[in-house]
This record gives structure tokens, sequence and C-alpha cells, in this order.
């Protein structure tokens, strides 16, 4: 079952990279923007216990 879950998330990705790009790279940058503002946040907090 996890096989196909990550095998059908894999094909939905292709799909939407195929069919719509421009939306593909906006929700790629975004997501990126989560991750590097969530990382310096964290970073944040660990130098103020220092």
């Amino acid at each position: 079952m996890r096989k196909f879950l990550i095998l059908l998330a894999v094909a939905l990705g292709i799909f939407l990279v195929v069919t719509a790009p421009q939306a593909a790279a906006g929700s790629v940058q975004n997501v990126g923007n989560i991750l590097y503002n969530a990382a310096q946040s964290v970073s944040t907090f660990v130098t103020s216990l220092v």
C-alpha cells in the first residue's frame, strides 16, 4: 500500500509539472519559503538560548 501511495504521489507530481509548470514551480517555491522560515525560526530560538 505504501509503495502504491508513493508511486501515485510521484505520478501526480509529474502530471502537474507537465500540465501546469508555472503553478508547480510556484508551489515548490512556497514550500521552500516555508522550510526556510521554519529553519530561521529554529535558529533564532537556539541562538537566544545561548
